[in-house]
């Protein structure tokens, strides 16, 4: 057995990684390292000679982290992996079989579905507003993940959508799918239908992409869509070779189609499954972890998470404040007390349900000089500061500098601006000195003799992988933008119904997605967990989340429940 690429994982993850055939499910829990399990798979398969690299195909769900899994790759010595989310595969599948069956470039892609919504409601001379074209793409979204026609999608909503009722909506969507057949265009979920028609209609499509990639895994599985699924299904064929690792605990993309149920039905789906569980999380203290557990505890799927390492964070604190201003300046406070006391910025988060929170957030860091980075918004190489710095770098390196490669890439940060005393925080500017003080960051963490022109390189690289440098600010960012992502101290914010879980989850599964939603937040947290809610908000009272009752037992029997200064904990 070669041991290079099963060498450092522990008895869970070796397991894992050691079965190279047949379908296999790996049910990975937060903070237990399935990236790593994934990548060291791979280059086991590789290393031993079962795989070849050009027929290995690994899909997720986002291009960062397809990006993070080419990178571990190729540090693990494997080039040639087709890493990908699930629509650059199909995408990179339709440009390369389309011309041959059409003789025709593959369509285009539609970057603004409700600019076309519009204009199909203009030809029906219907006046519609922008939320209800909104809501509109969104149904179209939903209707097509889930595989249905626009006459079934009307049966199961015969109330249409706001003023537009069920026949009127049918209409716009037929004249939606119109336009875009005139102007040879797709929308972002075509891309999966048109590849999994495509594999079904051409039996020498199919064989093509069988005969290339003979070795499949997918990532977050607890995701999967129905067209998702049913794409998958049509890559495999009659192979077995398939392994999926996924977390029914952090599924929190229902909205969008996501189905739990593919994993934790895999074994039935497939008999001789092998089923590995992966329980040992070392990202998390144990206090942090008494606290998910107890969250999830007797739901569908839910793993019981450990930790190797001995308790050495207090246990996770609950609060209550007056209103939502008072609740930002008690945690603005708690994140002061935090960076005074030698915690870098980088290591906190808040979090919250929606982006709306962030505004007195915000606000309140500000007053007390503490820069945020709000996540979601551009990514880092696409700010205007960073991609004029990385052109600029590039410049200076084909010129022939005659000084240091440290001193020649501040000499052109200095140059753009980038001064020794940041900004005031809360600003555009202190966020340009942010991001060009990061770069600054890396070249003086670049590896002895590292030049100019390879640290551009890197930029680039770095750049289309969307593996980004951790910016010295506190980050701000809703639940479901901070999944996959951790920092040492985490702060979630507004914990009271209405908000978590969110007004409008009714039902019992809607309600244990917001739950899924408060699971994912507490877990990515490594060290400190602080909880907190707002007792008013403008016209109404408002009641503690009912998920601080479900922890509750677990906080107080990890130590006594405690509060903060001027709060108290929820009864």
């Amino acid at each position: 057995m070669s041991e290079g690429a099963l060498a450092g994982l522990d008895e869970q993850q070796r397991e894992a990684a050691s079965i190279l055939r047949g379908p296999v499910c790996v049910l990975a829990g937060a903070g237990t390292g399935k990236t790593r399990v994934i990548t060291h798979r791979i280059a086991h398969g590789v290393d031993t000679g079962a795989y070849s690299p050009g027929r290995v195909m690994a899909v997720t769900f986002t291009a960062k982290a397809a990006g993070e899994m080419r990178g571990r790759l190729r540090a693990l010595g494997v080039e040639g992996v087709a890493a990908r989310t699930f629509h650059a595969t199909a995408l990179a599948q339709l440009n390369f079989f389309w011309p041959q069956l059409a003789g025709d470039v593959a369509p285009t892609i539609i970057d603004n579905k409700v600019r076309v919504l519009g204009q199909a409601a203009d030809a029906l001379r219907l006046r519609l507003d922008g939320a209800t074209l909104r809501d509109v793409a969104s149904r179209i979204e939903w209707r097509k993940v889930t595989m249905r026609s626009i006459e079934q999608d009307a049966a199961a909503h015969p109330a249409g959508i706001g003023a537009l009722g069920a026949a009127a909506l049918a209409d716009l969507q037929h004249a939606y799918e119109k336009v875009k057949d005139e102007r040879r265009q797709l929308d972002f979920e075509d891309v999966l239908l048109a590849c999994a028609g495509m594999l079904e209609s051409e039996p020498r499509v199919a064989a093509a992409v069988h005969e290339q990639y003979r070795h499949l895994t997918v990532d977050e599985f607890q995701d999967v869509s129905p067209v998702q699924h049913r794409l998958l299904e049509l890559w495999l064929g009659d192979r077995r070779d398939l392994c999926v690792v996924g977390d029914a605990s952090q599924t929190i993309y229902s909205f969008a189609g996501a189905d739990p149920r593919y994993l934790l039905e895999f074994a039935n789906r497939h008999d001789d499954a092998r089923i590995v569980r992966l329980e040992r999380n070392y990202r998390s203290d144990p206090a942090v972890l008494d606290v998910a557990n107890a969250l999830m505890r007797g739901r569908p799927g839910a793993l019981v998470l450990s930790s190797p390492r001995p308790p050495r964070s207090p246990v996770p604190r609950a609060s209550a404040y007056g209103d939502d201003a008072a609740e930002a300046a008690g945690v603005a406070a708690a994140i002061a007390a935090q960076l005074k006391s030698g915690i870098e910025p980088r290591d906190i988060a808040i979090l919250y349900r929606a982006n709306a929170q962030s505004a007195p957030l915000l606000s309140a860091l500000a007053a007390r000089g503490i820069a945020a980075t709000v996540l979601g918004g551009r990514r880092f190489f696409d700010l205007p500061e960073v991609r004029q710095a990385v052109m600029a770098l590039r410049g200076a390196s084909v010129a022939k500098v005659e000084t240091t490669f440290l001193a020649a890439v501040r000499d052109v940060l200095r140059s753009l601006g980038l001064t020794d005393d940041p900004p005031p925080a809360g600003g555009a500017l202190r966020d340009a000195w942010e991001a060009r003080a990061a770069l600054l960051r890396m070249a003086e963490e670049a590896p002895e003799g590292t030049t100019l022109r390879a640290f551009t390189d890197q930029l680039l690289a770095r750049g289309k992988d969307q593996h980004e440098p951790a910016l010295r600010t506190v980050t701000l960012a809703t639940l479901h933008a901070a999944k996959g992502l951790e920092w040492d101290h985490v702060h979630i914010v507004g914990l009271s119904e209405g908000l978590l879980p969110i007004s409008y989850a009714t039902g019992l599964e809607q309600v244990d997605e917001e739950r899924r939603l408060a699971y994912v937040g507490i877990t990515r947290a490594g060290r400190t967990l602080s909880l907190s809610w707002a007792e008013q908000s403008p016209g109404r009272q408002r009641q503690p989340s009912r998920f601080l009752r479900e922890i509750g037992t677990s906080i107080e029997g990890a130590g006594g429940a405690r509060a903060t200064p001027g709060g108290r904990v929820p009864s």
